[in-house]
């Protein structure tokens, strides 16, 4: 399992969050959202997965990701409890 932390680390990654959190995509819809390569996207998705920040299902020949909300939800727990009230 990656870490998390590195994994959004990346603006793309970042990017590639947001778009997921208005909901399930394809990896070709998030791809056509960018101006790289389609192997490129994958890379990044395959980060993502292995940091466990997003789950992917497999529908025919399509992947389709969404957020892991668990994850996230446990990312911003820690991150509050660093903040001071």
């Amino acid at each position: 399992m990656g870490c998390p932390y590195k994994a959004i680390a990346d603006n793309t990654r970042r990017k590639i969050l947001e778009y997921l959190s208005q909901g399930e995509t394809a990896s070709g819809d998030l791809a056509d959202k960018f101006n790289i390569s389609k192997p490129a996207i994958s890379h990044h998705l395959k980060a993502l997965k292995e940091a466990d920040l997003v789950s992917e299902r497999k529908v025919r020949q399509n992947r389709l990701y969404s957020l892991n909300n668990d994850e996230i939800a446990s990312m911003k727990y820690f991150l509050d409890s660093l903040y001071e009230k």
